[in-house]
């Protein structure tokens, strides 16, 4: 039997982030990282995504984070940037979609009132959040197939399960537009459709983070906080541990699941 140390060890493995220049996507990296694996970082802004592909390698030993731009909007540069990751990194072990149209996206048509929002805003953010997850389990199958380590990674939310409650956004300039909600619902569902597909050569999981703190007013965040039975906001450090988790044999026999991480958010 292996230990926790030899179940969670990523060294060899072969990673590819998609948002990995954002807030969540770099805590991704880094975990990957720090358990030994070779990571691609995938992200829409070129220098965006050198330059984080450059500062997170200097964060742990082992090879450089490459840096792979692409739109995930497009795609022909969805199947083309995974083709060259796996060309890249040698193979493919593991995949983490964690980009999307969120509601801070600025973005005409979208994170506005509901009257406002537009098709074609909707249109954009499911080919980010959705479509994208598809075209990328669909491009590198063979190569997760073949590392004997497969695992699919997809980044769900908490109002892919519930509706967002409108109270807490009173007062503010914050909006949660129908789409985020829609395409992560339909995430979630594709992640149970991948996992049975897939297998048994690859494992498809989902992780759901409740509100993470950043620069929401204070009215927002105190109002988030009364309804949350650990009392705070997320980190991107508490998405950590459930990404190591998932990436790992620690879950070997775990597939189609959605790992909740909202400090019990939904539980009520």
């Amino acid at each position: 039997m292996r230990s926790v140390n030899q179940l969670m060890d990523l060294r060899g493995r072969r990673a590819l982030v998609t948002g990995g220049a954002g807030h969540v996507g770099r805590a991704v990296v880094e975990t990957l990282r720090e358990l030994g694996a070779a990571v691609g970082l995938l992200d829409r802004e070129p220098d965006a995504c050198r330059q984080a592909a450059v500062a997170l390698s200097n964060g742990a030993a082992g090879q450089p984070v490459a840096a792979l731009p692409c739109d995930l909007r497009d795609e022909a540069q969805v199947r083309r940037v995974t083709r060259d990751a796996i060309a890249t990194l040698g193979g493919l072990d593991i995949i983490v979609h964690c980009a999307a149209y969120v509601g801070t996206t600025n973005a005409p048509g979208w994170a506005v009132p509901f009257d406002q929002q537009t098709v074609e805003s909707w249109d954009a953010a499911m080919r980010v959040n959705l479509t994208s997850a598809f075209v990328l389990a669909q491009e590198a199958r063979q190569a997760l197939e073949a590392s004997g380590h497969g695992s699919v990674i997809v980044f769900g939310s908490t109002y892919g399960l519930v509706a967002p409650d409108g109270r807490l956004y009173e007062g503010t300039t914050m909006a949660q537009p129908a789409g985020y909600a829609a395409s992560k619902g339909g995430l979630l569902q594709l992640t149970r459709y991948l996992a049975t597909a897939l297998a048994p050569k690859i494992r498809v999981n989902a992780i759901s983070p409740g509100g993470i703190a950043r620069q929401q007013p204070e009215v927002f965040r105190r109002r988030y906080e009364s309804r949350a039975p650990l009392g705070r906001m997320a980190a991107e450090e508490d998405l950590k541990g459930a990404v190591a988790y998932l990436a790992s044999d620690l879950s070997a026999y775990v597939t189609g699941q959605n790992l909740i991480v909202d400090g019990g958010w939904t539980t009520w």
